[in-house]
């Protein structure tokens, strides 16, 4: 059956076939979407909108932080910075704060641009590997 919405049935299909890393960068990327639409709703002073897009940011948070890996040293210091980040999150929610928005939103974008710079050396790396035909 063909889906009525090509656009849905699109991102339905990218992310049921998105690697893990791509998953991840997929969750940053959304992320940094809500921080910025809540950002716009409080400058429009529109609460509610600004709640809804803050809450889906911080469960965007609360994923990375299910998903870190604990066994790795660096998932300690990546979930205090997370912890940080979905507290400010609510402290901008409650102060109608865009600044404390921006500040996390530059956090968020430092750690999708990291992640996505491992992705493209991972994938040099296995193309290197690949052709030399190991």
């Amino acid at each position: 059956m063909a889906s009525a919405n090509p656009y849905q049935a699109y991102r339905t299909n990218a992310v049921t076939t998105a690697s893990p890393g791509e998953l991840t960068l997929m969750l940053y990327n959304g992320c940094l979407k809500f921080i910025n639409l809540a950002k716009i709703a409080i400058e429009s002073k529109d609460i509610e909108v600004k709640n809804t897009n803050i809450q889906k940011a911080q469960n965007i948070i609360t994923e990375l932080m299910v998903t870190l890996n604990m066994d790795m040293d660096i998932s300690k210091n990546m979930i205090a910075l997370y912890d940080y980040a979905n507290r400010r999150l609510i402290e901008a929610n409650i102060h109608n704060d865009v600044k404390i928005l921006q500040e996390v939103e530059e956090l968020i974008t430092e750690f999708r641009d990291t992640w996505k710079q491992a992705i493209q050396m991972n994938r040099q790396l296995q193309h290197a590997v690949g052709g030399s035909g190991v």
